[in-house]
């Protein structure tokens, strides 16, 4: 990018009262040009302090789910004119002031997607205080994505992202899930799309009042991972095609020219 890119921050909140302030004071505001923060039916006070803060607000009239909560965002973010979007969560888990180097591949046109990792760098994640069932099982569904995936990332289950503002165009958001299982849906699509992703160290804070999904959760998070990763391999096999992981611009191709996919 020649020009400075226009760099948005988008906040997926929910019951994030206790720690927005911190994150969105630890944020470089020399570099975000906006924040948006989008209150997914939050019950505490979270959508009064984004007002104080003045915040770009959006409000959730229930709680939708984490993946509604992100494709709001995306869609604000791109109708405010952002060249990049980055996802930094409100829980102040992961470290806002690191955003210059989360979006420094993308300025330097190295990447398309960058994905910051907790398990780059020198610090152990369980040290920072992961749990072991969390690490353990990263690890093993971060080795079957790279399998799937053809690539070789430390990490796919960051929250900590960033995104030129023509992949998010071209991702077919709307047939993702309102889910967790949102972060891995994104994924597939931009690899089918061969758009380059990048990672970066970043280290994590674990404590009470950051977010952290339950075990179950986790397991559920996880089953559902798998069936992602199978119907992946079935779209690319030309098994059967899943209209999830084409492009916008190749839907609407196709519909234009009355081509149903294959397997639909």
């Amino acid at each position: 990018m020649s020009a400075k890119p226009k760099v948005v921050v988008v906040m997926p909140a929910y019951n994030a009262a206790r720690t927005l302030h911190m994150t969105y004071a630890a944020l470089p505001h020399d570099v975000v040009d906006l924040v948006i923060l989008v209150d997914d039916g939050s019950k505490d006070e979270t959508a009064r302090l984004a007002r104080e803060l003045g915040l770009e607000l959006f409000v959730h009239d229930r709680n939708y789910g984490y993946g509604a909560n992100q494709k709001t965002c995306y869609r604000e973010a791109l109708r405010a004119g952002a060249d990049i979007v980055a996802m930094v969560h409100p829980d102040y888990q992961y470290d806002p002031t690191l955003l210059p180097e989360v979006i420094r591949p993308i300025v330097d046109g190295q990447a398309d997607v960058v994905l910051g990792s907790r398990l780059l760098g020198d610090l152990h994640p369980m040290r920072q205080g992961m749990p072991w069932w969390k690490y353990y099982s990263n690890r093993f569904l971060t080795g079957l994505e790279n399998y799937a995936f053809g690539l070789h990332l430390s990490e796919f289950h960051t929250g900590y992202r960033a995104f030129r503002r023509d992949v998010l165009e071209a991702l077919n958001l709307q047939m993702n899930s309102d889910k967790f299982i949102f972060d891995q849906e994104i994924i597939a699509q931009i690899v089918n799309l061969n758009f380059r992703i990048a990672e970066v160290p970043v280290p994590t804070r674990y404590f009470a009042q950051a977010s952290s999904a339950s075990f179950a959760a986790s397991t559920r998070y996880g089953l559902s991972i798998l069936w992602l990763l199978f119907r992946f391999w079935l779209h690319r096999k030309g098994i059967s095609r899943q209209r999830q992981f084409d492009s916008l611009e190749r839907r609407y191709r196709n519909a234009g020219a009355g081509i149903s996919p294959a397997g639909q």
